[in-house]
């Protein structure tokens, strides 16, 4: 059995240690995404990457394979097994890496690679601007929890509808998703200290890691829909 206690419950020496092993690895998880992501651009075939978007119910199985398997890897970062926890994150990493192959392919090929640079930062900045009020702010965000789940359902019933029924959905549905993307970002640094034990910085980084990659994308898709 572990341990550990809660973040919240622990010294302040461990709480430092805590949130350093976090951002670290949420560091570690970004450089092992954009060094993945450029194998993958170069092994696997344009055939095969414009297909993952042209074929929309391929995508769908895609995106569902996606979910399924994040499940998994959420699980398994939150093990009381070390190695156990780091092949969540590794395999969390390389979920990520193939959904966002076709679009980086599109941005570098059709929008140019200066594009993902400016998404890239946008990404960090805004990223570092929630993390500031989160950890600066007294007020309580838990409010936000129903309101991203809300948001969340929502969100995936109209990807869903939109690859079934073939529209697109436009710009202000990823300016919502940037939104809702910002805000699980808020929520999340906010719980740390509640949420998980001085040993679950693995599982902490993944969750972080995942909602800056939802941000990503959706920056990324508004600054190409602007250079189309």
């Amino acid at each position: 059995m572990m341990t550990d206690v809660l973040v919240a419950h622990s010294s302040d020496v461990e709480k430092a240690s805590f949130y350093k092993k976090t951002y670290l690895h949420v560091a570690f998880a970004i450089l092992a995404f954009i060094g993945v992501e450029t194998v993958l651009l170069n092994i696997v075939p344009e055939q095969l990457i414009l297909a993952m978007f042209a074929q929309r119910y391929l995508w769908l199985l895609i995106i569902g394979v996606f979910w399924l398997a994040s499940f998994l890897a959420t699980k398994w970062s939150l093990s009381q097994s070390k190695s156990t926890q780091y092949l969540g994150l590794g395999f969390y990493v390389l979920l990520e890496a193939v959904i966002f192959l076709p679009l980086i392919y599109i941005a570098v090929v059709y929008a140019g690679g200066s594009v993902i640079f400016q998404a890239a930062t946008l990404t960090v900045a805004m990223f570092a601007g929630i993390s500031a009020v989160a950890f600066t702010s007294k007020r309580d965000f838990s409010f936000l929890r129903n309101i991203i789940t809300i948001g969340g359902f929502i969100a995936i019933g109209l990807i869903v509808a939109g690859m079934i029924f073939g529209f697109n959905l436009g710009l202000w549905f990823s300016v919502g998703m940037v939104i809702l993307a910002s805000a699980t970002i808020l929520y999340q640094t906010s719980k740390l200290k509640d949420a998980y034990v001085t040993d679950q910085y693995v599982g902490a980084s993944l969750q972080l890691f995942a909602s800056i990659m939802l941000l990503f994308w959706y920056i990324l898709s508004i600054l190409m829909s602007r250079r189309s």
